[in-house]
């Protein structure tokens, strides 16, 4: 896992860092610049001399001309193309790799021009442009700009009406987003946004500085439109808007990179802080510990599942088998009558049962199990949402609350706030803005997730592109694995019977993990297993059974490797 540092922190750590411990800003930026201009030497490779074959060009560059049709160019048109033809053939006789670095005027900007100057004096052909306003340049971009002189080099102010340059940049092999960092907080506008519109175009490969302009550091948000980043080099720790929503899928690989912060004051302000942000990335494993040799069934979970409903067969025969998948011991699947042969049929591991008649049986049975799964397939009706409230006051399990059981708590949150057993709750954001009167859509899922957790004392998995889980404690986990293809009914059903059959299973809870930390556990199995299915089938063939498939492979691979 990757700890991940909020804007406000980072800002934090840079003003401790510059003004108590005596750091100079420049030598933190002159260490960011030397891994943006890393990451750029690895996706362009070693510098490519002209030293040629008379007659033998490399990878041809072209470029096309309008003029208006029956008439003869002008000698002034005729002599901008000759020159624009000139910039499109010494792409074609000299192979070094062109280098875009486009700057804002703040200390973003400085990092891309320090970047500008190393690529320099490695020997790559590099223009450097100014977007914005000159003067607003800080005192650390100033001084880059200065060194970048003495290399040879210049902050050019950018014109993109000027054809020469935007003909230049179209034979670039690499560009440069050092626009804004992590202050941006407006929607991208100006010259600045016709600028990333123009860069998306181009298809060519964009190293990030710190984060994907127009991506908002804390939420992910897309503010008026983003860099499309192949890489994010992401300065001392990552942020978690690279991890949430469209700001994921701009972001590309995230990089972290330590440019000099000291270690302990990192520990101090980001590690030990009361509320921590985790990434789960997309290659991280967990060691789950082996079951105990002793263990029977009963130690490894007993679960009570109230799930189904007339329509909503699949639901509960995915949630249980799910649980079952994932460890647990022994699954009582309670349904209504009326859909209990369909469940016995489709059945063979879970025990489905009908549903008594009487409350106290349906109490008795689930409070002879250990956890609770309440609401895939569940229905809204009355009696139904009645009969979810009652359980959720009554018993003193745990209990993961899931879709149609969520749907039972609007209104009634209070609920939750008497409950002294834990409780987890998984709605996607339509099921959350239903819940909390939210409005749509919910734009920063990390805090509302944080929040709702602290406020009502259960853990919260807000589901959607980095799903967030959130502890009552304020700690939060962000999953960097899963993919559209799971964007499928029947998915989340998967999910909640994942995190039943963790919480289950006496051998993991509080010895390894607390109940929190082994939902946000679930939430990367159950990622995984839908990234294998995607390799597999492809995004838009695979079903939600077919992650049930998968999910032996994962546990497997996660108890053959330690983090």
């Amino acid at each position: 896992m990757e700890i991940l540092a909020s804007t406000a922190q980072m800002k934090e750590l840079d003003r401790i860092a510059i003004e108590e411990r005596g750091i100079p800003s420049l030598e933190l930026m002159e260490n960011a610049a030397q891994a943006v201009a890393q990451a750029v030497m690895d996706l362009v490779g070693e510098v490519k001399r002209p030293e040629r074959k008379k007659g033998v060009l490399g990878e041809a560059t072209s470029v096309c001309f309008m003029v208006k049709t029956g008439e003869e160019p002008t000698a002034e048109e005729q002599r901008e193309m000759e020159e624009l033809r000139s910039i499109v053939e010494s792409k074609n006789t000299d192979p070094t790799q062109r280098i875009g670095i486009f700057c804002g005027p703040g200390n973003n900007g400085g990092d891309g021009v320090a970047a500008a100057r190393i690529l320099l004096e490695a020997g790559y052909r590099v223009r450097t442009f100014l977007v914005g306003d000159r003067e607003k340049m800080t005192p650390d971009e100033r001084a880059m700009e200065e060194k970048l002189r003495e290399t040879g080099g210049e902050l050019e102010s950018l014109d993109l009406n000027d054809q020469r340059t935007t003909v230049w940049m179209s034979t670039c092999d690499c560009f440069v987003d050092a626009l804004f960092g992590v202050g941006l907080q407006r929607p991208l506008a100006g010259e600045f946004l016709t600028l990333v519109q123009w860069l998306n175009r181009m298809h060519t490969p964009v190293v990030s500085c710190d984060l994907p302009s127009g991506v908002h550091g804390d939420t992910g948000e897309i503010l008026g439109d983003a860099v499309q980043a192949k890489v994010t080099v992401t300065f001392t720790c990552a942020k978690p808007g690279l991890y949430l929503d469209a700001g994921a899928g701009r972001a590309g690989e995230v990089r972290a990179v330590d440019i000099g912060i000291p270690w302990e004051l990192l520990n101090r302000q980001v590690w030990r802080a009361p509320e921590q942000n985790w990434a789960m990335s997309g290659d991280v494993c967990r060691n789950l510990p082996s079951r105990p040799v002793d263990g029977h069934k009963g130690d490894f979970g007993k679960l009570f599942l109230l799930a189904g409903s007339e329509g909503y067969t699949g639901a509960p025969n995915l949630a249980a088998r799910a649980a079952l998948r994932t460890g647990a011991g022994l699954v009582f699947l309670g349904v209504p009558r009326e859909i209990y042969p369909i469940l016995a049929v489709k059945c063979d591991e879970a025990m489905p049962f009908p549903l008594p008649e009487k409350y106290e049986e349906i109490l008795e049975k689930a409070r002879g199990c250990d956890v609770a799964l309440i609401g895939p397939g569940l229905g809204r009706h009355p009696k139904t949402e009645k009969l979810v409230r009652a359980l959720l006051e009554d018993l003193d399990i745990p209990v993961v609350l899931d879709a149609d059981g969520i749907n039972a708590l609007c209104g009634h949150i209070d609920i939750l706030d008497k409950r002294s057993a834990p409780t987890v709750l998984t709605p996607h954001a339509g099921e959350y803005a239903r819940l909390t009167g939210t409005p749509l859509p919910v734009t920063d899922r990390l805090s509302a997730a944080r929040s709702f957790a602290k406020a009502h004392h259960c853990t919260v998995v807000l589901k959607g592109h980095g799903t967030v889980t959130a502890a009552p404690s304020g700690q939060c986990w962000i999953c960097g694995t899963g993919n559209p293809g799971m964007a499928k009914g029947g998915s989340g059903d998967v999910l909640s019977g994942m995190i039943a059959a963790l919480w289950g299973q006496k051998h993991l809870v509080g010895q390894y993990a607390d109940l929190s930390e082994l939902a946000a556990w679930a939430v990367w199995f159950h990622g995984k297993a839908g990234d294998k299915c995607a390799q597999k089938l492809g995004e838009y063939a695979m079903l939600p059974s077919d992650l049930l498939d998968n999910i032996p492979q994962v546990l497997l691979e996660c108890s053959q490797t330690e983090i």
